[in-house]
Formats: structure tokens, sequence, C-alpha cells
């Protein structure tokens, strides 16, 4: 999966399943402070993002997940394993 269909995957469930505006979903935006994800968030995110991305994802690896681009490294990487 190409860099850009997984950032379009991601953007797409953002403003689809957690309701953020798309204009809001930039590189640089933290998923808590900028686009307002709690914890619970967080959760469903996870369980999107396995059924999406087809891998587990293990809550402790997402501790560095500041931004939108660092969700998508993160997913990216997991990708490439």
């Amino acid at each position: 999966m190409e860099r850009i269909e997984i950032e379009a995957k991601i953007n797409e469930f953002l403003v689809e399943e957690m309701e953020i505006e798309a204009g809001a979903i930039v590189a640089e935006a933290r998923l808590k402070e900028d686009l307002g994800l709690d914890s619970l968030d967080f959760v469903d995110i996870v369980v999107i993002v396995e059924k999406a991305f087809g891998f587990k994802i293990k809550i402790e690896e997402m501790a560095g997940v500041i931004t939108v681009c660092d969700f998508y490294d993160y997913i990216a990487s997991k990708i490439k394993e």
C-alpha cells in the first residue's frame, strides 16, 4: 500500500468515524490537543485501524504518536513489516 493511500484511508476514517473536519487534518496537527481526540477515541481508532489495515496495534507503541504525521508514519511502518 502506498503512503498516499494510507494517508487517504486514515483521513477518511478521522472524518467519518471521529467526526473531525477535513480541513483540520494536517500533518502537524496534534491528535489530542488540536483534533480533540481522547482516550476513548483512541480505543475506537485501534479497532478501526486493525480492521482497515489488518494488523494488531500495541497500545505502548502508540505512546510516541502525537501528530497526524506520526500516525501516518506509524501505520506505514507496520504495513511494511
